[in-house]
């Protein structure tokens, strides 16, 4: 099981969160998610993408960013993922604890949640001609390449 946990910030697509579930539980990771929801937690579409794994994930939901870092992210690293980060994740050496933070589907982070300069910023590869990854597919790769470091590179 991984210490890390993921955080998604107001996500908009139900499909995507309930694979990130699903992602969480094959992980052993925790689900937080931050603000303002573009669905319904409850909604069938939420638990079809989790399969019958959703029962076994460990979710929490904080009204908003303040909340969640008071109650979350205390001596823990922030990292978060952005196209536009000039660091690549696989030039971060992730700590056990981090939370892989990601912003919602269309707009990713505000720039609000970037001022007080406590996340560090990532980018993903994306060599093709897209403007972006699937949010689903975004967790995968971070979770994968925390977890090969922390866990598998031992």
């Amino acid at each position: 099981a991984l210490r890390a946990r993921v955080v998604l910030y107001e996500p908009l697509i139900p499909q995507n969160t309930g694979n990130i579930g699903r992602l969480c539980v094959g992980f052993g990771c925790e689900l937080i998610l931050v603000g303002k929801l573009g669905f319904e937690i409850s909604s069938a579409r939420v638990k079809r993408a989790g399969l019958d794994y959703w029962p076994r994930l460990t979710l929490r939901h904080h009204a908003d960013w303040a909340a969640f870092l008071s109650q979350e992210a205390e001596g823990r690293p922030l990292v978060a993922f952005s196209k536009r980060a000039p660091r690549a994740v696989f030039d971060h050496a992730f700590a056990e604890d981090s939370l892989l933070v990601f912003g919602p589907e269309t707009t990713g982070l505000p720039d609000a949640l970037w001022a007080d300069g406590r996340m560090q910023a990532l980018r993903l590869p994306m060599p093709g001609e897209i403007r972006s990854h699937n949010l689903a597919n975004s967790v995968a790769m971070a979770l994968s390449e925390l977890y090969r470091q922390t866990v598998h590179g031992r």
